[in-house]
């Protein structure tokens, strides 16, 4: 299959995800300039980390307006399947194409370390094949990580299983101890309604290769590609 990983100014952990998909994948990557309007024939879009235009006004609200995220609208709203990883989950809450917000971390300071967190569902493309009881050690790099929703949103998505992964302990334990930004109910990330699109806020491109010594992320990337066929 065909992937393209989005490029604005300031994202960070592009080539690390174009690096995951190509090199220990081998899959077609395709980088997305910012500017463009052409998505290249992808069949699947990944909004990588960073500071999207220096994460001015809020993370997320400047780059929801870049020319190429009005194609990205409509190829998620035609059933595309779109990802955004941290500062990409930030633009697609902006966009309105995920539920809820990403609000300054409750300590107020940037938190860049190893979490762990677990698959709450299997009804995904991105957690389907993760066992539900294993904990991924998967590193964070942010300062507005925390996940809020309205109480008639958050009650939608728990209805709906549409909350993808929750902050544990090594052990699994959703705890507020494991909680590392003040994330509501633990939640590091949602899918919509229609499981098309997907946003968490830790970074499995950093979590993926024997060389960094943690491969956990890895599952996330083999769990695409084991439903979706080039």
């Amino acid at each position: 299959m065909k992937f393209g990983v989005v490029v604005f100014p300031g994202s960070n952990c592009d080539a690390d995800t174009f690096y995951v998909l190509e090199k220990l994948l081998g899959q077609q990557v395709a980088r997305l300039w910012h500017k463009d309007h052409d998505l290249q024939g992808v069949d699947f879009i990944i909004l990588p980390g960073g500071f999207s235009f220096g994460d001015y006004l809020r993370s997320g609200a400047i780059a929801r307006f870049s020319p190429i995220m009005q194609e990205i609208i409509q190829f998620a709203e035609n059933g595309g399947y779109v990802l955004g990883i941290c500062n990409g989950f930030q633009v697609l809450t902006e966009a309105g194409l995920l539920p809820g917000a990403l609000l300054h971390n409750e300590n107020r300071k940037f938190i860049c370390r190893n979490i762990h967190m677990k698959a709450q569902t299997n009804n995904s493309l991105i957690t389907a094949q993760i066992n539900p009881e294993r904990a991924l050690k998967v590193p964070i790099a942010h300062g507005e990580g925390n996940y809020f929703a309205e109480p008639d949103v958050l009650k939608s998505i728990n209805d709906n299983n549409q909350v993808l992964f929750r902050y544990c302990d090594e052990a699994g334990n959703i705890t507020a101890d494991a909680n590392p930004n003040g994330s509501i109910q633990n939640i590091a990330g949602v899918c919509n309604i229609k499981r098309n699109v997907f946003g968490f806020m830790p970074h499995p491109e950093r979590a993926s290769d024997s060389l960094v010594g943690n491969e956990d992320g890895l599952a996330i990337f083999e769990s695409i590609l084991s439903l979706v066929k080039a």
